[in-house]
């Protein structure tokens, strides 16, 4: 199995973990809002995509939600991709993160016990040009095992016209894959290239409507193409994993309950934020 360099964030010596990258197939026999078939292919595939959410005039209501967002973020210097953790600052983003519309998909998956520790806005502003190359999730993460899920919900239409994101189905089943930092003329969001990724299968675009979600496994390779039309492109990540799930570096603060119990006490399960 490829391993991270010694420079990787989540190795051993920053984190405390000994990192598990195998794939942790889900074993929920009875799902109630997927079916069976959907918790096979997502074992198979590594994702799941186009479930709605949030109907067209909700959708609307929280587009407009992020345009305030987005307005103050950058007004303070921010850029579009800063409005990280949103959870844990905003009870509006809390309240998506632990919407049961949204987290009775991740159970059909994780099963009945289910931790909501990261959301992040995507958001690729008309003729961005940025790219997100191929990577892991769990890459970046000081999580062990490998047992999170993204669930990325569609603030606007995404389509391939404004760089909608891509997966590369089944690539989750080779463990950790070895990626190099991105040189500073790839115009990358993060810093991570997995090289010559089209080798692990062929690309399948996740077009989603606004208010439509998709789910992907932390190993799953993705990424997706620069903006160049003249539309935005934002989508709101949203992560999850299992209570027995370990996290370094303090992340286990930013850990909610949003579906049954953490029987270890490990997520720190912080309450809702009071500014909306």
């Amino acid at each position: 199995m490829a391993t991270t360099r010694n420079f990787s964030p989540t190795t051993t010596e920053l984190t405390g973990l000994d990192r598990d990258f195998r794939f942790y197939p889900s074993t929920v026999t009875r799902p109630r809002q997927l079916t069976p078939q959907q918790v096979e292919s997502f074992n198979l595939d590594g994702y799941l995509k186009g479930f709605r959410i949030f109907t067209p005039e909700e959708a609307a209501r929280v587009a407009a939600y992020f345009d305030n967002l987005l307005a103050e973020t950058l007004a303070a210097g921010g850029t579009s991709y800063s409005i990280s953790t949103a959870h844990l600052r905003y009870g509006g983003v809390y309240d998506i993160l632990t919407n049961p519309r949204i987290t009775g998909y991740v159970r059909d998956i994780l099963g009945e016990n289910v931790i909501g520790w990261g959301s992040h806005f995507f958001c690729k502003m008309p003729g961005d040009g940025k790219r997100v190359s191929w990577h892991q999730d769990a890459s970046y993460w000081p999580l062990s095992p490998t047992k999170a899920v993204t669930v990325w919900l569609a603030i606007d239409d995404a389509d391939v016209e404004n760089a909608c994101m891509r997966f590369i189905p089944g690539s989750h089943h080779f463990g950790h894959l070895t990626y190099r930092l991105s040189e500073a003329d790839e115009d990358n969001v993060l810093e991570q290239t997995v090289a010559e990724a089209e080798k692990f299968g062929q690309p399948v675009d996740d077009q989603l409507q606004a208010g439509e979600i998709s789910i992907h496994s932390d190993l799953l390779l993705h990424g997706s193409e620069a903006n160049h039309s003249a539309r935005r492109r934002c989508g709101l990540t949203l992560r999850y994993c299992p209570p027995d799930v370990r996290a370094g570096m303090g992340w286990n603060e930013k850990g909610v309950i949003v579906s049954g119990e953490d029987p270890s006490g490990h997520w720190a399960n912080p309450p809702r934020p009071e500014r909306e």
